[in-house]
């Protein structure tokens, strides 16, 4: 079952805001051959000083991803190699998600900056201690366009976070050197407005961007009535976007993830292309029990491998049902294939 969510009261801004996630259901560069690690191509040589690509190295990073899976699905076959600089999988991100104007969005605008950043150092303490063979990137995970359930003043059901908010949280970022995630949910937008609109933060290195398929809303009906869908047209249009940046930049690669936690959220995903610009995640994003969190990423992202997988804590709505309890990284690195990138609600 997928429980409605309440809508959210930001009042710093006077709109309803949709927050995010429902609880889950049960049910062009050198590339990487099959599981055997070999390549077909050439790797890119390095720009500027972000350090080359060990390939040896991400060949056995993503083989211990794959955490002996013998389906085939992973590690993803004829994955691109990334360009100099790339964060994973030699990282793993460690990100909190929210919301500056809202403290019920999620863990990045419940506490005031200082505490919330204390918080974030626990985590990625407890991963570094979990696995001591992955170093930790800290994130900020924000969301800069929010769905909401007014229809504003073009009747799109969303708002645009102001830049003074975004650069705020540029700076709260710097203080543990943490990357930023700027999260967008168009709801009767669409990604090819919104996205272009945030391009001077993604043309920074260390920014990169989050997209929420669950409040994309084709069908034109309210967001939050019903989950939104991504077609793997609109990932690759913000692939496109991105790997473009990089290189017209002279970037390190882009970490680009999308959420979902049911089919529908991601339709066609076969055709979603990769490139060594730009590293993709499917993050599983929802809710609930860990039973009921472990069978969504077996049913749904589990099968249909595209590069990398996220998982997604909640603080709060994980512990509404027996056992009461959030996973622990040590559970999470069981999972097939183990997930790179891990947000906290």
């Amino acid at each position: 079952m997928i429980y409605k969510r309440t809508l959210l009261i930001i009042l710093a801004i006077g709109i309803v805001s949709l927050g995010c996630t429902q609880n889950p259901k049960t049910t062009k560069g050198s590339k990487i051959s099959g599981n055997s690690g070999s390549t077909d191509s050439i790797i890119t040589e390095p720009d500027g000083n972000y350090k080359p690509i060990d390939t040896a190295a991400y060949n056995q990073k993503i083989k211990e991803l794959a955490n002996g899976d013998t389906t085939g699905h992973w590690p993803v076959k004829r994955q691109p190699y990334p360009l100099p600089g790339a964060i994973l999988p030699f990282k793993r991100i460690i990100a909190y998600y929210g919301n500056l104007y809202s403290k019920r969005m999620g863990v990045l605008g419940e506490y005031p900056p200082g505490e919330m950043l204390s918080r974030l150092d626990r985590e990625v303490k407890h991963w570094e201690k979990a696995d001591p063979k992955t170093p930790v990137q800290p994130a900020l995970h924000y969301i800069a366009v929010v769905a909401q359930g007014d229809g504003g003043k073009d009747g799109k059901f969303r708002t645009r976070m102001p830049s003074k908010q975004i650069d705020t949280l540029l700076k709260i970022a710097r203080k543990r050197n943490a990357i930023v995630f700027l999260d967008i949910q168009v709801a009767l937008s669409d990604i090819r407005t919104e996205l272009p609109l945030l391009e001077k933060y993604l043309i920074l290195p260390h920014v990169h961007l989050g997209i929420d398929p669950e409040f994309s809303m084709k069908t034109g009906a309210k967001p939050g009535t019903r989950i939104g869908t991504y077609d793997a047209a609109d990932i690759n249009y913000c692939s496109d976007y991105l790997a473009k940046l990089v290189r017209e930049n002279h970037l390190p690669p882009k970490v680009f993830t999308v959420h979902r936690f049911t089919q529908k959220m991601v339709t066609n995903y076969k055709n979603i292309k990769l490139h060594p610009e730009v590293q993709m995640v499917i993050h599983m994003d929802g809710w609930g029990e860990p039973e009921l969190k472990k069978g969504t990423y077996r049913h749904f992202i589990f099968p249909e491998p595209v590069q990398f997988t996220g998982f997604k804590l909640f603080y709060k709505n994980d512990l509404k049902k027996a056992p009461n309890k959030m996973m622990t990284p040590e559970e999470l690195l069981k999972l097939t294939p183990k997930p790179i990138y891990i947000q906290y609600q």
